[in-house]
This record gives structure tokens, C-alpha cells and sequence, in this order.
């Protein structure tokens, strides 16, 4: 993502509280790179995406749409907010609240065919769930 998205009113904004704010810009740069990303699946690729749907089902259905009749695994990932919020503080290079704020957004309406928790699993016990339902 071109540095001048994150210094301009079209871009993307972190806010302090943990709110991100996404302008037309962004989503222009974004839908290339979500056709970008389908058009390497129809080619073959094994693709595996991780990404937080700050529209909810709207930033599901933007895929759907993108990906076509492509087999897709959709898999949530959650994590119990305060959890996720004592994480983001631990890592030191996130935006505090920015967890507490999509712990639950995210997941608004989308339809999952798994879901793994992360609150009290460890990342590679999930990554085997996952891998048990990927052939």
C-alpha cells in the first residue's frame, strides 16, 4: 500500500481509539488487490488470505463476489475481546483498542464454514483444525 493512503482523507486512518476509517481511494486499491488475489486461485494457486472484515458480511461479500464458483474454506478466527486487547498491548506495534473494536464487527452476518478460538488455543492447535478441513 502506497505510504500516501495513510497520510490522506481517501486513504485508511487508524484512529486512536482503534477505529479504522477507509476512504475511496482505499477501497479502489483494495478491490484490484482482491481480483488480484481470485484471478491467482482460478490460475492454480493455493492461496490463504487473513483478513479482518471491517464491513462485516459486506467485506465477505466483496470476495464471494471476486472469487466466483472458486472452493473457498471460510474460516473466523476469534478471540475473546479483552484477550485480544492484552495482545495488541503486548506486541507494542499496534493501535490500542483497535482489537476490542473488531472482536465482534468483523464477524457481523458473515457465514462461516469453521470457526477456531484463540483465547485459549494456541495458534498451531488452530492451524491443525484448519488443516484438517483443507484437502
Amino acid at each position: 500500500m502506497p505510504a500516501s493512503l495513510r497520510a490522506s482523507d481517501g486513504g485508511i486512518e487508524f484512529a486512536p481509539d482503534g477505529e479504522v476509517i477507509v476512504g475511496p481511494e482505499f477501497r479502489t486499491l483494495e478491490a484490484a488487490w482482491i481480483e488480484g488475489i481470485a484471478a491467482m486461485a482460478r490460475a492454480g494457486a493455493r492461496v490463504v488470505v487473513d483478513e479482518v472484515f471491517l464491513g462485516g458480511v459486506y467485506s465477505q461479500q466483496r470476495w464471494q463476489k471476486a472469487l466466483g464458483e472458486l472452493r473457498v474454506l471460510w474460516v473466523g478466527v476469534r478471540c475473546d475481546a479483552a484477550v485480544a486487547a492484552a495482545r495488541e498491548v503486548a506486541r507494542g506495534d499496534r493501535t490500542i483498542g483497535m482489537a476490542a473494536s473488531q472482536a465482534e464487527v468483523a464477524h457481523q452476518g458473515v457465514a462461516y464454514d469453521l470457526e477456531v478460538d484463540t483465547t485459549h488455543a494456541e495458534a498451531m492447535e488452530c492451524a491443525r483444525t484448519i488443516a484438517a478441513h483443507v484437502k
